[in-house]
């Protein structure tokens, strides 16, 4: 389908001075000239357009680190609009709805103490989204840390759950590498599927299964002792 410049600035919410600025500064192709005044768009600009801002805005990139990521999208699986958003929106861990809170507002609200805060926020416990961007996701790990101290149990061992993850993390970065040295126009679905079924499927299966392998096993211990 093909759109005038009126109806691509309606479908994306992006000002038509900004498309234009978009296409000279070579992040947008140029637009197909019916005649010397008439133009026309087609879907991918939307997708490109979409992409574009989630770039500038939730990433911090500059044009020119857009553009190297359009032209190298055959090394890269972050290409896509349509792809990025969904997941990187899912593994933030922050619900849309959820309320957001200024560093200041935090502690003030759910009444924190601030060394703990910023005991928690060295050790990687906490991840807000930004160094004063809160939300109560970051409460509710700061009880469950006070739960530990409670019963007399040193939140040490979360400090070791963290650093198991990110050596998880650092294997899944791993994959998605593997993944895009395999990337191709035809099989680039296909890849994405696998990430998607391996960070939201198969990661849940495993850890739980493991999980309750290693509980099961206790419990029986404990009965045949």
């Amino acid at each position: 389908m093909e759109y005038k410049i009126s109806e691509l600035v309606e479908r994306t919410g992006v000002p038509k001075s900004t498309i234009l600025y978009y296409i000279r500064e070579g992040l947008l192709p140029e637009a197909k000239k019916l005649k010397s005044n008439v133009h026309r768009y087609g879907d991918e600009y939307v997708e490109l357009i979409k992409y574009i801002m989630y770039m500038k805005e939730h990433i911090g990139s500059s044009n020119e680190q857009v553009k190297y990521a359009l032209q190298n999208k055959n090394q890269s699986m972050s290409s896509s609009f349509a792809m990025l958003e969904p997941l990187m929106n899912t593994l933030s861990s922050i619900p849309k709805e959820a309320v957001h809170y200024s560093k200041e507002e935090f502690i003030k609200t759910f009444s924190i103490d601030t060394e703990v805060l910023e005991e928690l926020l060295k050790d990687g416990i906490l991840m807000p989204l930004s160094s004063d961007d809160f939300t109560d996701k970051e409460a509710s790990i700061i009880k469950l840390v006070a739960y530990f101290q409670e019963v007399g149990v040193e939140y040490g061992i979360l400090k070791s759950y963290v650093h198991h993850a990110q050596i998880l993390c650092k294997l899944e970065h791993e994959m998605q590498i593997q993944l895009c040295s395999k990337r191709s126009d035809e099989n680039f679905s296909t890849l994405w599927r696998i990430m998607f079924e391996t960070l939201f499927n198969a990661k849940e299966y495993i850890f739980k299964r493991n999980t309750y392998k290693i509980l099961l096993g206790a419990l029986k211990s404990e009965i045949l002792k």
